[in-house]
């Protein structure tokens, strides 16, 4: 089957989980009690709280192009793809608030480093900035982990049917055997679960996180890199970036601990 990458377009707009498109709320997303299994609520996704640590890639004029993770106060790890043909001063980070339009903090991007053979890349910030980060995992984990996946991705499955939802969306998933993932590149990537057949990642959601809980505490172990189906969303699992299986070559570009 042929992959395609989630990035949103001038026409094809962004978003990630089907679901409301209220506005934003203030709650702040509290982590889960332990490490227990989700239940499925974004194409079939549902608004989410603000996480302190997802981050809106946007244009200057604020048109949403893809989601970040924040994993330092002045680093940021996306799709290598989202970046491609983007230079670091047409870029500004939205980061912690669930309206792509307003709150949160806003900074420009200072450079980009791509990895050169995967889909992923890190965004270092103009200036530091107070949202706490997320850690990255040890380990993605085996088949069968549950994990969260969030994003301003497109809420219906085709191309360009539908603009990008203001409010957060996010779905509960899991890991699935790579079997179920046409072209992926082993332990290098995460098979992810479309919950139903019709629930998943779309166009917008590239490069934003693909999170689970260890001991109460969400931890980073995906980036959104491509649909497993083809042009139409979520009627196959997902392929996500394993973000610590690249854990060395981030502390290499980053220099920090972790």
């Amino acid at each position: 089957m042929r992959a395609r990458s989630l990035i949103t377009g001038l026409v094809v707009a962004a978003a990630a989980l089907l679901g409301s498109t209220a506005t934003a709320g203030t709650a702040v997303a509290a982590p889960p009690t332990g490490d227990g299994v989700f239940n499925p609520d974004i194409i079939g996704g549902t608004p989410a709280p603000a996480y302190s640590f997802m981050i809106s890639m946007q244009s200057l004029s604020g048109s949403h192009r893809c989601g970040a993770s924040l994993i330092d106060r002045q680093w940021a790890v996306t799709a290598r793809h989202c970046v491609s043909g983007a230079s670091p001063g047409s870029l500004q980070l939205r980061i912690g608030s669930n309206n792509r339009t307003s709150g949160g903090t806003v900074v420009g991007v200072a450079s980009i480093s791509s990895h050169p053979s995967a889909d992923l890349a890190l965004m270092r910030l103009r200036t530091a900035v107070t949202n706490t980060p997320i850690r990255i995992a040890q380990t993605s984990g085996p088949v069968g982990t549950a994990t969260r996946i969030m994003g301003w991705g497109q809420t219906c499955p085709s191309p360009g049917c539908g603009s990008a939802p203001i409010q957060l969306q996010q779905l509960d998933t899991s890991i699935v055997s790579d079997s179920l993932c046409g072209g992926i590149s082993g332990p290098s990537e995460i098979c992810t679960n479309n919950p139903g057949g019709t629930r998943g990642a779309c166009y917008g959601d590239s490069g934003g996180p693909e999170i689970k809980s260890v001991s109460g505490t969400w931890q980073l172990i995906g980036a959104t890199s491509r649909s497993g189906g083809g042009s139409t969303c979520a009627v196959r699992p997902s392929i996500y970036v394993d973000v610590p299986y690249f854990r060395s070559w981030i502390q290499s570009v980053t220099g920090l601990p972790l």
